[in-house]
C-alpha cells in the first residue's frame, strides 16, 4: 500500500511517500533532493521484503516547501521525520541514502541516535566542504559547477546547459551561468574541507554502518573515511561502480547477487543483532572476486624520466584527455612487477621543486601491461613551496582494486593541473576559487616512490556471504531485489 503524507518541520511542509509492507515491522527512511518518485522502485523492493519504506523530498525540493540550502537543514528535518515514523509506524528504524541522501541518513542518525538502529550509505557526498575540495585541498570545478547550475537555489532541477569553465574568478562562474548566485554557493567555497564537528560526532555513533562505495566514484575516499571513523560496527564494501550505482548493471553484482540483496542481508543482520566488529572489503574485479583492504604496504621505487615540465594555467594539463596524451608532465615508472593485486589506497611520494609559492601536484596512476594502458586512479594535492628548494610531497589516491599480471609496470603521470575537473592553481598563493591572475610554474621531479597495498595473487579471498556475517554465524538467505535503480 502506498500513501502520501505531509510532515511539518520549522513551518515547512515535508512531502513523504510511505510504501507499507504487509504487516508491522521495521521501517527504512530515504531522503533525497532529486525527487522522491525516483526512489519508489527501491521503496517497493524494501516493502516486498517486509520493510515499510518512507521516501521524502528534502526541504525546498519537489513536493517539500521552504528554501533549499544544501546540507543546512538535514539534521533538523531528519529528527522530525524520525519522530513522525516512530509515532505512526513504530518498529525499528533504519536510515539509508546515496550521495546527498547519504548525508541525510548520517544527519538523521546524529539527530536521533537512540532511535536509529542502523545506517546504510552509498557513494556518500557528506557536506559542503567535502564535496567542494579534494582530500588534498584542491578545488573541484566541473562537477560542482554542473551540480549547482542544475540544482542550486531551485525547487525543480534546471535543464542541463552549456557554461564556461575557463572564466575567472571561479566563484563568479555560477552567476555568469545562471544570472544569479544561488543560496549556499559562497558557503560552498568558504566551508572547511572537512566538517570536524560532524566527523567528531560520527565517532560517537554506536549503531551499525554499511558503507558502499564505487572504485570509480569521485567520493570513494569519503566512503573509506566514514567506515574508518564510525564509532559502531562498520562494514565497508567497495566495488567496480561509479557514482550512479545501478543494481541492473551486471558489473554491479556481488558474487552473482545484486547490490540490493546485500542491503537487505545487512538490514536483517542488524535487526537480528548479527553485526559486530569490522570487516573492510574491496573488490578487485567486476566478477565477484573480493579482497580485504590490505593494511601492509610494499614500497616500489619509481624510475623518473622527462622530469622537468612547465605547469601553465593558461594551457593546463587536462583531466579529460587519455593517459600519455599530454607532454606537460613528468613520468614515473616502476620496474616490471611480479604478479599480484592492489587492494587499497596507493601513496605516491615525490621529491620535487616548484618556482611558485603555491602549487598543485596531480598524479594519474595506470597499469602498463605492455599491450595496453589501464587507468587506475588519480589524486591531487595543493601545497606551499619555497622557490629553488626541494620538498617532499606525498599524494594518496582513492582506493584501488586491480590485478597486476607478471611483467606489468605501475606508471604515474605527474602534472601541475587537472582542469576542468579541478580549478587551476594560479601559482600566486591566492585560493584558486578567487584568483584572477595566473602565472606559469617550472617544475622538476627528482625522485619518486610508491607505497602500494600489495598482496600475492588470490590472497585473502572473501566469499560474498562473508561480507556481512562472520563465517560461523547463521545467515538468513534473502532473494535478490528485482531490477531497480539505487539513485543519487
Amino acid at each position: 500500500m502506498t500513501s502520501e503524507h505531509v510532515v511539518t518541520a520549522d513551518g515547512c511542509a515535508l512531502a513523504v511517500t510511505a510504501v507499507v509492507a504487509d504487516g508491522p515491522g521495521p521501517v527504512v527512511l530515504l531522503r533525497t533532493p532529486y525527487g522522491r518518485h525516483r526512489l519508489l522502485a527501491e521503496a517497493r523492493g524494501w516493502a516486498a521484503r517486509g520493510f515499510t519504506c518512507v521516501v521524502g523530498d528534502v526541504r525546498g525540493r519537489f513536493g517539500s516547501t521552504g528554501e533549499f540550502r544544501p546540507y543546512a537543514h538535514e539534521e533538523v528535518d531528519g529528527a522530525v521525520l524520525a519522530d513522525w515514523i516512530a509515532e505512526r509506524f513504530g518498529g525499528p528504524l533504519l536510515v539509508a541514502g546515496a550521495s546527498y541522501g547519504a548525508h541525510c541518513a548520517v544527519a538523521t542518525a546524529l539527530a536521533r541516535p537512540e532511535t536509529v538502529r542502523g545506517v546504510l550509505v552509498s557513494v556518500p557526498a557528506l557536506g559542503l566542504g567535502e564535496t567542494a575540495r579534494e582530500p588534498g585541498g584542491a578545488a573541484r570545478l566541473a562537477c560542482r559547477l554542473g551540480w549547482w547550475t542544475e540544482h542550486g537555489g531551485t525547487a525543480q532541477p534546471r535543464e542541463p546547459r552549456e557554461y564556461d569553465l575557463s572564466g575567472l574568478p571561479v566563484a563568479a562562474l555560477i552567476e555568469r551561468a545562471l544570472g544569479a548566485t544561488p543560496q549556499g554557493w559562497d558557503e560552498l567555497w568558504s566551508a572547511p574541507r572537512r566538517d570536524e564537528r560532524l566527523w567528531g560526532r560520527v565517532r560517537e555513533l554506536r549503531m551499525p554502518l554499511l558503507a558502499v562505495g564505487g572504485l570509480r566514484d569521485p567520493f570513494a575516499s569519503h566512503t573509506v573515511d566514514l567506515a574508518e571513523t564510525w564509532g559502531g560496527p562498520a562494514r565497508l564494501v567497495l566495488g567496480p561502480w561509479g557514482h550512479d550505482l545501478d543494481a541492473s548493471d551486471p558489473g554491479a553484482a556481488l558474487g552473482g547477487k545484486r547490490i540490493g540483496s546485500l542491503y537487505v542481508q545487512w538490514a536483517n543482520a542488524v535487526l537480528g543483532g548479527g553485526i559486530r566488529g569490522d570487516a573492510g572489503v574491496i573488490a578487485v574485479d567486476p566478477h565477484g572476486s573480493w579482497r580485504r583492504l590490505t593494511p601492509s604496504r610494499t614500497r616500489f621505487p619509481g624510475l623518473v624520466s622527462d622530469a622537468a615540465f612547465l605547469a601553465d594555467p593558461a594551457k593546463p594539463f587536462r583531466s579529460d584527455i587519455g593517459f600519455g596524451e599530454c607532454e606537460d608532465r613528468a613520468l614515473v615508472r616502476t620496474d616490471p612487477l611480479d604478479a599480484g593485486e592492489v587492494a587499497g589506497q596507493v601513496t605516491v611520494t615525490l621529491d620535487v621543486e616548484a618556482d611558485a609559492v603555491d602549487a598543485d601536484w596531480v598524479v594519474r596512476l595506470a597499469l602498463d601491461t605492455g599491450d595496453r594502458i589501464v587507468p587506475l586512479a588519480h589524486a591531487i594535492r595543493r601545497c606551499p613551496h619555497e622557490p629553488a628548494r626541494r620538498r617532499e610531497v606525498a599524494i594518496t589516491t582513492p582506493p584501488i582494486g586491480a590485478r597486476v599480471p607478471a611483467g606489468a609496470r605501475l606508471v604515474v603521470e605527474v602534472a601541475g593541473h587537472h582542469w576542468p575537473a579541478h580549478a587551476r592553481n594560479p601559482h600566486t598563493g591566492v585560493d584558486p576559487v578567487l584568483a584572477t591572475e595566473l602565472l606559469t610554474s617550472a617544475r622538476h621531479v627528482h625522485a619518486a616512490h610508491l607505497d602500494v597495498p600489495w598482496q600475492p595473487p588470490g590472497a585473502d579471498a572473501v566469499p560474498p556471504s562473508d561480507l556481512i556475517h562472520p563465517p560461523d554465524q547463521e545467515v538468513t538467505r534473502c532473494p535478490p531485489l528485482r531490477r531497480c535503480r539505487w539513485s543519487r
